[in-house]
């Protein structure tokens, strides 16, 4: 665990454990590790990507502010979990690369205590797509990672966090009526909005 913290701050590339895949990230606020983490993902600079984060505070720091119409109905129900929700974000704070230019940004308050303490100790939202090469399946677990995309990254976090075999539900939040743009782990029927 800690040898992962200590490559993400120095700007490293890390395959870790999240409590639905297994993911390939960097820290959000490095241009060159997000650069790299397009590149070794060989994913197209025109699809954002999620990010991770330790709390609703560390959230809110990149954010917007949260309207209470989405932390009642949304956040207070599902987060920590499996759902994604895409937010206004501070462009001033996300790298343009992450938000794919935009001025929104996908966020995770992952549902696994040691995956948050991991992120906690980065100090800043850890930007995680799933551990593949882009089109490629999500693996699950350790052993469905391509060996080619471990050889890439700076380090693998091998630690068993509980792994589901669902990626995220993405939810926009930005527009009306919210809309899923993603079913994943939570059913869409399930989402009370």
């Amino acid at each position: 665990m800690q040898k992962a913290v200590k490559v993400f701050k120095n700007g490293g590339i890390v395959i870790f454990p999240t409590d639905t895949a297994v993911g390939i990230g960097c820290r959000l606020d490095k241009e060159n590790s997000l650069k790299r983490l397009f590149e070794i993902r060989k994913r197209p600079k025109n699809k954002p990507m999620l990010v991770l984060v330790d709390s609703i505070k560390m959230a809110q720091n990149y954010l917007l502010p949260i309207p209470q119409r989405i932390k009642d109905k949304i956040i207070n129900r599902y987060w920590p979990g499996r759902l994604t929700i895409i937010f206004k974000c501070d462009t001033n704070k996300v790298p343009s690369l992450a938000r794919n230019g935009g001025t929104t940004l996908g966020v995770r308050l992952p549902d696994n205590l040691k995956l948050r303490e991991l992120i906690r100790e980065v100090g800043v939202p850890i930007v995680a797509p799933s551990a593949n090469f882009s089109g490629e399946k999500t693996p699950f677990k350790f052993e469905e990672l391509d060996p080619k995309l471990e050889e890439l990254a700076d380090y693998v976090l091998k630690e068993d966090a509980g792994l589901r075999k669902n990626v995220s539900t993405i939810i926009d939040c930005t527009v009306t009526p919210w809309k899923i743009i993603r079913e994943g782990g939570i059913k869409y029927e399930d989402i009370n909005y």
